[in-house]
């Protein structure tokens, strides 16, 4: 079973869930999110991330999941 994202967890640490899977960076990217090279992402959550670039975080959750499982 895979690991899931959830609203808590750093977008590094999703990124590391599956490295070798580009499709991961993808949603971010579609969603208008396009700080995954950025120093915060460390330390950002999914839900700060969200908020700050107007997304809703389920919605995010959602299909951070669907290209991971």
């Amino acid at each position: 079973m895979a690991n899931k994202v959830t609203p808590d967890m750093t977008i590094y640490d999703v990124l590391c869930l599956a490295p070798e899977n580009e499709k991961v960076a993808q949603v971010f990217f579609d969603m208008g999110m396009h700080c995954l090279g950025c120093p915060i992402s460390r330390g950002e959550t999914v839900a700060e991330a969200a908020a700050a670039h107007g997304n809703d975080v389920n919605d995010l959750v959602e299909k951070l999941n669907a290209v991971i499982d």
